[in-house]
């Protein structure tokens, strides 16, 4: 009786709990079926047909502009006013550093990575207009990014802004062209 009354749970390989109730030398197993199981496979079911045919209603759902023969309208980029430096003009402005003001946009690990200039100022293109009492307005500005696109709308701005403004480079331009940039080993960490 003592048998009888004491009853185990048992976690079976198919993680469903398994009624064990011992009865002298014959074992009597029962495995309950829980509602869950079956209503789990019918959510997985309904889900993996979701996620097979929701991307098809949609593509089908949208009315495209091509579909009417139009053309769909073009982003316009934006169209830089001042002119771009090459290698030449700008090694001949670095020949007069007393007069010349680089204004190096770049985040500082793309500087590292890169390369820089041997003397800059390092403003971030977000933060050029809040920066702008700190530019001197005696000094010919060049602005620099890696491939020119943050350079080129930043010496527009400066431009508008009253300051002189010989250009726009991009420093992996100027390299390509021969142009050499000086690159800052960081010092081994102390051990």
């Amino acid at each position: 009786m003592a048998e009888l009354i004491s009853m185990a749970w048992k976690l079976r390989h198919s993680s469903w709990p398994t009624l064990m109730i011992p009865h002298s030398s014959v074992r009597l197993t029962i495995h309950i079926e829980l509602k869950e199981k079956k209503i789990m496979k019918k959510i997985a079911k309904l889900l993996l047909l979701l996620t097979l045919f929701t991307p098809a209603a949609f593509a089908g759902s949208h009315d495209h502009a091509d579909k009417a023969g139009a053309a769909a309208p073009k982003t316009q980029s934006y169209k830089v006013q001042s002119p771009k430096i090459d290698r030449a003009k700008l090694d001949a402005l670095l020949a007069k550093p007393d007069q010349l003001l680089i204004i190096d946009l770049r985040r500082p690990d793309e500087i590292s990575t890169i390369g820089g200039f041997p003397v800059y100022l390092n403003v971030q293109f977000a933060d050029l207009e809040n920066s702008l009492a700190s530019i001197p307005k005696d000094r010919t500005i060049v602005t620099v990014s890696n491939h020119a696109g943050r350079s080129g709308r930043a010496a527009d701005l400066l431009a508008g802004k009253g300051f002189h403004v010989a250009g726009w480079a991009g420093a992996q331009y100027y390299e390509e062209e021969g142009g050499k940039l000086t690159k800052i080993v960081p010092p081994a960490p102390k051990k």
